[in-house]
């Protein structure tokens, strides 16, 4: 298993490092907490607006797709799960606050650029091989990571999932966003009496 293919099947637990160090250094501070509630709220919204066109295929640990997703925020960016993904690591930076916050949020931009471009040019590379130029063409037409402000026109015609379909499908991240928070405020309010 090459590099590449050791961040896609363990993209869940790599950011685990990280959050051991934020929680360690874990303090937060006003206005900034609030700028990280807002950022994860955004990042969630990005991750369920995405998850609601292409369904619960994105939770596999296979790299590939049964058709290609081109409609509902894929007709603005490529990869809109990851960009959702680093806006609520980075929300969560500001929550968790400390004196090197602006240090992790660097570390965290750093990190997760670096691991999604390796991510992000597996699944490029295997989509192609997939779809051709069905799929080289939507590449043309829409950025991989800073979304286009028209939608991008395409053949896919999907409905989006209910509402309730997609919390179903992102229960598991929206439960691991609400266990981080909990762990910072336990860790802010009875950090005198737990050491990490």
């Amino acid at each position: 298993m090459n590099l590449r293919d050791c961040f896609f099947v363990y993209r869940s637990f790599t950011p685990i490092p990280i959050v051991f160090i934020l929680l360690y250094f874990t303090e937060p501070i006003f206005p900034f907490i609030w700028i990280g509630f807002g950022s994860v709220f955004i990042g969630e919204y990005i991750r369920f607006y995405a998850v609601r066109y292409a369904g619960g295929i994105t939770r596999s640990r296979k790299v590939g797709a049964p058709s290609l997703c081109t409609s509902g925020p894929y007709a603005h960016i490529r990869n809109p799960l990851y960009l959702g993904n680093m806006v609520i690591y980075m929300g969560v930076t500001f929550i968790a606050g400390g004196v090197f916050m602006w240090e992790f949020l660097s570390i965290v931009f750093i990190y997760f650029t670096i691991q999604y471009i390796m991510i992000i040019s597996l699944e490029e590379e295997t989509l192609s091989g997939l779809f051709g130029a069905e799929y080289d063409h939507y590449k043309i037409n829409v950025p991989r990571f800073i979304p286009r402000i028209t939608p991008w026109k395409s053949t896919d015609n999907r409905i989006p999932a209910s509402i309730t379909k997609t919390i179903t499908t992102e229960k598991r991240t929206l439960q691991n966003i609400l266990l981080l928070l909990s762990l910072i405020f336990i860790r802010t309010y009875f950090g005198n009496s737990i050491s990490l």
